[in-house]
């Protein structure tokens, strides 16, 4: 090739293991315009090819993803081309909108900061990327745009009322639902009664993905919603193991209850919805909760660990404090890890996974046996048929409220019933079918008070 390396060009003669491709990559990022990198051809342009295309191009794709912080998917474009009969790579680099970019491991300084002068990559001054910093365009749920503008908040008024807040006319700029032009944002959309977005939740029979037998979709709807559906979801598949001994009656659920909400909550509230959807799967073995976008910039895994928080989702934390879903920043992880260890989290560069391994029933449980010499050997009989008793003693709706009642014990007639889909006065009607079966019991008064299911 005749054409010699410059501001916009770089040759790379093969893929090293040293990050130098990082390094071109980021500096064509920081700089207006971006560029182009060549693997397969010497630096005097000539052109030596490369022996595995195939390899080498996921190898590169799956660097500059992992390796260069912020996040630029979207950003770069690898393929494959024959020069001079030779193979080689082309690997186009977009400039940034998250300038400075940086080499992961050497962190945002001068040694992983760099940008294009001339020919070459030249590591950036620290006022550059302080001034960088201070003119970054911040990507929120408030500043992501909806084509849908026919937006209604009947449900997030429901939410709000329920818990002694009122939202007056201007509560779509009070929350940020609003763009800076005026228009409802990807925040209102999620908000709304109607919208396309959804939490799946998928059930396998065995501890693969081979054999589906369940696969939901939670939401199309206010995410407050989705929430309390998904929610309640996760107590109905959190079984409870009963046996009788001889001094008492011992139980075991099926996983931590508090644990699992505040993970799936902790999901939600800092996903990052411009990558994906969090999911939940059910397994044989285990649950998993799993949350796109990784960890926040800047924020640790021990950081993370620790309950330290930098919202990636502002906006949409305060909603969820607004109404109740979420306490104390942070508070959530000491809860989780009060029950479990740290080796539940698998952290990545686009995801956080959860794995909650399931507790075993007390048949198969030895430790149980031995730490209760006087306890009975035989499976409980009632304990198998525990839950189809409590299914037959209850109709449809009153299960339904059951449900919606330990997804959230704070939860009002009026809410149930737009929940439900039925009337008020049906719904007054099945509580006390419940109350007098003792099922349900209200703890405190009607404003302030709560709800506790005893079954």
């Amino acid at each position: 090739m005749a054409i010699a390396e410059s501001n916009r060009l770089e040759y790379k003669r093969e893929l090293d293991k040293s990050d130098k491709l990082e390094k071109a990559a980021v500096s064509f990022l920081n700089y207006n315009g971006g560029g182009e990198i060549l693997v397969g051809v010497a630096d005097d342009g000539t052109v030596v090819g490369i022996s595995d295309s195939d390899g080498d191009q996921r190898k590169i794709a799956d660097r500059l993803s992992n390796n260069i912080r912020p996040k630029i998917l979207g950003l770069f474009d690898v393929v494959a081309e024959k020069i001079d009969g030779k193979d080689v790579i082309r690997i186009a680099v977009s400039s940034g909108t998250q300038k400075p970019y940086y080499i992961r491991k050497r962190g945002m300084n001068e040694d992983g900061c760099f940008i294009r002068v001339g020919a070459s990559a030249h590591p950036m001054t620290e006022a550059m990327i302080e001034r960088l910093i201070a003119q970054r365009q911040t990507t929120t749920l408030s500043t992501m745009p909806t084509s849908n503008q026919s937006l209604t908040f009947e449900q997030l008024h429901i939410y709000y009322s329920e818990h002694g807040l009122a939202l007056g006319a201007q509560f779509a700029d009070n929350l940020d639902l609003k763009s800076s032009d005026g228009a409802y944002n990807f925040l209102a959309y999620l908000l709304a009664d109607s919208n396309g977005a959804s939490i799946k939740v998928a059930k396998y029979a065995g501890t693969d993905k081979i054999d589906l037998v369940e696969n939901e979709e939670y939401g199309y709807r206010c995410l407050i919603t989705a929430v309390y559906r998904v929610l309640d979801k996760l107590d109905v598949e959190n079984k409870t193991f009963a046996k009788i001994t001889s001094r008492n009656r011992l139980e075991r659920r099926l996983f931590d209850a508090v644990a699992l909400r505040e993970a799936f909550i902790n999901a939600v509230v800092h996903n990052d919805y411009s990558l994906g959807w969090p999911v939940v799967e059910f397994y044989s073995d285990r649950v998993t909760i799993t949350s796109t976008g990784g960890l926040v910039e800047g924020l640790s895994d021990e950081d993370f660990f620790k309950g330290l928080t930098m919202l990636r989702n502002r906006e949409l934390m305060r909603v969820f404090k607004d109404v109740e879903l979420v306490e104390m920043l942070g508070s959530g992880m000491q809860r989780i890890l009060s029950a479990y260890d740290r080796s539940v989290f698998e952290i990545t560069p686009s995801f956080i996974i959860a794995t909650f391994p399931y507790a075993k029933d007390f048949e198969r449980s030895v430790s149980d046996d031995k730490a209760d010499p006087e306890s009975d050997t035989e499976k409980d009989p009632e304990s198998d048929t525990e839950k189809d008793t409590l299914k037959n003693a209850v109709n449809e709706t009153q299960q339904k409220i059951i449900e919606h009642i330990k997804g959230n014990p704070a939860i009002t007639i009026k809410l149930l019933a737009a929940e439900i889909g039925i009337n008020e006065r049906n719904i007054k009607k099945n509580i006390k079918a419940l109350k007098d079966k003792g099922l349900i019991v209200r703890i405190g008064a009607d404003r302030g008070g709560h709800w506790e299911a005893r079954c």
